[in-house]
């Protein structure tokens, strides 16, 4: 059975973020940890560190969310291109999550970057997901 790590990861977070709760567990993969990267560089997530799972030889990765008086810093995810409907746009047409208040996870050619440094690079690519 085929799992979407980037939809298992975005449904982690924001159910983890409902429930308050500090850290998540998700399989590792380099997808995964290039949206980590990106979410930890822009204070969406305090930390996350990947370890080996017990009793298997798969890697999963333990994130730390990040609260401030007890209000989560992610307020909402949203996977925008899936599997069955890939979602494309060139630099110039990038749209603005919440007039700039949010991000846009894009996924280029020099790499998983926000909409902010693609703009700026004048990089289209794949839209992964909003976060604000």
């Amino acid at each position: 059975m085929y799992i979407d790590p980037i939809s298992d990861l975005i449904t982690k977070i924001n159910n983890a973020r409902k429930a308050k709760l500090q850290t998540v567990t998700i399989q590792t993969s380099n997808l995964t940890t290039s949206i980590l990267d990106v979410l930890k560089a822009e204070g969406y997530i305090a930390d996350f560190s990947i370890a080996k799972a017990n009793k298997s030889s798969n890697k999963v990765t333990n994130i730390t969310l990040k609260y401030k008086n007890h209000t989560s810093s992610i307020t909402g995810m949203k996977q925008i291109s899936k599997p069955g409907l890939r979602v494309y746009q060139e630099s110039k047409k990038i749209p603005k999550v919440l007039n700039g208040l949010g991000i846009a996870i894009i996924s280029t050619s020099q790499g998983v970057v926000t909409d902010k440094v693609a703009r700026k690079n004048n990089l289209g690519g794949e839209i992964i997901a909003y976060v604000w």
